[in-house]
């Protein structure tokens, strides 16, 4: 996404305006949701000269789409992301307190896009995405969606326990058989 602003000269105020569409470069989101690869990204841009570079503000308007962190359905939606970057001229001084990496440059009277893009339109993504506010998500034990069977439920024995519930259910049978034993023992 590389825009050539060798139009803007060096004249503050100068300014021009962009809306195109550009096709999404790969690796455009995060583990669970981002922008599908070669999707139809939306730019309204304009791009301004300024005493130290040129500025570039506006929006970029992207399909996102992903699955829920919780249940796993499938989510899709746009995103209306806001664009500011101020790109520094080759030759222009480093700023105190800005570190080098982190001033974007004009190379060649070029301006490389991707990386602005890509820095607004992730950091604008939720890290666990939900397919709803309340998703119940999937039962531990087996996977099933909660949703679809609200009254879901497993009998969870404490593995600490195990050996008692055995000896319950011993002492019951016992008892059981205990009494039939003497109730034919009396007639």
């Amino acid at each position: 996404m590389a825009i050539n602003v060798k139009d803007l000269g060096r004249s503050p105020g100068t300014m021009r305006t962009m809306h195109e569409h550009v096709p999404a470069p790969k690796d455009f989101g995060v583990a669970l949701i981002g922008v599908p690869f070669g999707s139809d990204i939306e730019l309204d841009l304009r791009f301004e000269a300024v005493h130290e570079g040129i500025l570039v503000s506006g929006s970029a308007l992207v399909p996102v789409k992903g699955e829920c962190g919780r249940c796993l359905v499938p989510i899709e939606y746009t995103e209306d992301v806001d664009v500011q970057e101020l790109f520094y001229y080759e030759d222009a001084e480093s700023f105190e307190g800005e570190e080098e990496e982190e001033q974007r440059r004009i190379e060649r009277d070029v301006i490389d896009l991707e990386p602005v893009l890509r820095d607004a339109v992730v950091t604008s993504l939720p890290f666990q995405p939900v397919c709803r506010e309340d998703c119940e998500g999937l039962c531990s034990e087996c996977g099933a969606r909660l949703e679809e069977d609200p009254g879901h439920h497993h009998e969870v024995v404490d593995p600490r326990w195990a050996a008692l519930a055995g000896l319950a259910g011993t002492a019951a049978e016992d008892a059981a058989t205990s009494t039939e034993s003497d109730e034919r023992e009396e007639s």
